[in-house]
């Protein structure tokens, strides 16, 4: 026992003895860090990084997110736009409601990795990529996307899914507009066809830039309202503007429900119709939180916008309705969450929260004047109110964009990507709204002129509309051959 001891107090002795040499090394190997570290701040971002070096500069984090915000967008248009717009037609046109969104998502992602992101997501001209990356040649688990800083990226994987996303949302949005009278088949090869001429071709012009580490060197290749300096975090030129006049365009050229104006046409499910926004709520925070590419600060100052700004617009609608029919709705309660939803989907990123409640508040009492009194005074059949909240919010989202955007206001302004670093610019609220307005026009023009091409040629050869017979009888039997509902 004694020499146990021994041998004990001999080894505590030693390392006793040695502790200081091993604080010397510890002190010199953190100096050695110090410095390291003091080179790399001095030395700054990497210009131009090579692919090797690309590589080091993934965060697990940013994947992780992109892809949980790419899962949370899917939720958007499967289940939750499915229900939201499902609840809202009358029960004989239901199960085909289920049937357009759902294929259409389908269809929609197999254009895109067939050659949507090479048309959206590469060089070109400023109006629309080239085919490079056409069914995804060159894309593979080690290559990398641009996000918003300097020398940070993810995998490209992850960034043709997360956009991939929102190819397959915004055409299941314009079906609102003429629901409950569209034939299937036409209805899918006008998803193909827009699809390759109005959403990729404005994808690109709004979102398709060389990237922070490159665009120094390559001040042209940028989409054409990029290059405008148009602001658009998430989408509403991209998806609510361009969806909306599609929409429009779309229930002008079909033409108005069998009965319309005449029969009583309720939804057939508020139930599901507030599961599907709730839904809709919950998914959009991958939509605006997730299109920073990023998980940091500026994600959470979108997700927190996201939220107050559909809590503004919801509030705002009930007190309208209030006011105008003595009872809140359920429905307008929906409605204005979803207008409040697409105005802050372009300004998310770059307002601060109490604009963005403001931004929600105006954007749903614009959208109840068209969905109440436009609508009614220009008699076009709308189902689903797709121009006056997806149209409208959006464009009010779009402009507002340049005003709750401001550094004087508490918005994060813009960054000036022709230098390296990338630096803040100088804000200029009045130009920055004429470039949103003029960016807001040109999607207008732009999709307003495709989908009524299509439209047109569509109506002319395989036809749009069922029968008149068919359509009163439903789309579910006449279409589909089934039934939402055995009962």
């Amino acid at each position: 026992m004694m020499k146990s001891l021994k041998y004990l107090g001999t080894a505590g002795a030693t390392l006793f003895a040695a502790l200081p040499a091993f604080a010397q090394e510890a002190a010199e190997a953190a100096a050695e860090g110090a410095a390291a570290a003091a080179t790399a701040v001095t030395e700054g971002p990497i210009k131009a990084p090579t692919v090797e070096q690309m590589a080091s500069m993934v965060d697990k984090g940013d994947t992780t997110w992109m892809l949980i915000s790419s899962a949370l967008v899917l939720l958007m248009s499967i289940p939750a736009l499915a229900l939201f717009y499902g609840g809202l037609v009358r029960t004989k046109n239901m199960l085909s409601l289920l049937m357009q969104v759902f294929m259409i998502v389908s269809v929609a992602a197999l254009v895109w990795v067939s050659y949507g992101y090479s048309l959206a997501f590469t060089s070109g001209s400023p109006f629309i990529g080239g085919f490079s990356k056409v069914f995804l040649q060159g894309v593979d688990a080690t290559t990398l996307a641009a996000t918003f800083s300097n020398n940070v990226y993810i995998p490209e994987y992850a960034f043709v899914v997360f956009q991939m996303t929102f190819a397959c949302i915004t055409p299941a949005l314009i079906v609102g507009a003429f629901a409950e009278r569209i034939k299937f088949t036409p209805l899918m090869i006008f998803t193909v066809l827009w699809l390759t001429f109005a959403y990729f071709p404005i994808a690109h012009m709004v979102w398709y830039w060389a990237g922070p580490d490159f665009l120094v060197d390559a001040p042209t290749d940028m989409g054409l309202l990029w290059g405008w300096g148009a602001l658009d975090f998430a989408g509403g030129t991209v998806v609510h503007i361009n969806a909306g006049i599609a929409g429009l365009v779309g229930c002008l050229i079909v033409g108005k429900r069998v009965g319309y104006g005449k029969e009583a046409t309720p939804p057939h499910s508020m139930t599901m119709t507030m599961i599907g926004a709730s839904l809709l709520w919950v998914g959009w925070f991958g939509f605006n939180a997730g299109s920073n590419l990023e998980a940091n600060g500026l994600a959470a100052l979108a997700f927190i916008n996201t939220f107050v700004a559909t809590a503004a617009a919801a509030v705002a609608w009930c007190i309208i309705e209030q006011l105008h029919h003595g009872k809140p709705s359920l429905l307008g309660a929906v409605t204005g969450a979803v207008a409040g939803l697409v105005a802050i989907t372009p300004a998310s990123g770059f307002a601060a929260p109490m604009t963005s409640i403001l931004l929600g508040f105006v954007a749903s009492a614009l959208c109840y004047v068209f969905v109440a009194y436009v609508k009614n005074k220009l008699k076009y059949d709308d189902t689903l109110d797709v121009f006056g909240v997806h149209g409208i919010g959006g464009i009010v989202g779009a402009i507002g964009t340049g005003i709750v955007a401001d550094p004087a206001l508490g918005g994060q302004g813009w960054f000036d990507y022709t230098v390296f670093p990338a630096v803040p610019g100088e804000y200029d609220m009045a130009g920055q709204v004429m470039t949103q307005i003029w960016a807001v026009g040109t999607t207008v023009l732009w999709t307003g002129v495709v989908s009524a091409v299509l439209f047109y040629a569509l109506k002319f050869t395989t036809g749009l509309r069922p029968s008149e017979d068919a359509e009163r009888e439903g789309l579910d039997l006449t279409e589909h051959g089934e039934r939402a509902y055995n009962y």
